[in-house]
């Protein structure tokens, strides 16, 4: 059986080298100039090569209400008053 080679701290220094990580490619979104990556949707609009994938404003609101309901029902459970009653 062959012993390995063993390798200097610069040759293993050199061969990793190529192992940084790169900064990302940016794309400018057509329809609301926000940066995201090439050939996604854009996180800001929901829009991908001129037309809508994804409605962000009603996932946005849908959200907004679940956390809202989420909250309720923490506050339900534990016997403190909800926010509309306590503003009363």
């Amino acid at each position: 059986m062959v012993v390995r080679m063993r390798h200097t701290r610069s040759h293993t220094a050199n061969r990793r080298s190529h192992h940084a990580l790169k900064s990302p490619e940016m794309a400018v979104c057509k329809n609301c100039g926000a940066m995201h990556r090439p050939h996604h949707m854009c996180l800001a609009c929901g829009f991908y090569n001129g037309r809508i994938v994804i409605d962000m404003k009603a996932k946005a609101e849908a959200r907004t209400a679940r956390m809202t309901a989420k909250r309720e029902a923490i506050r339900a459970e534990a016997g403190q008053p909800a926010e509309a009653e306590a503003a009363k």
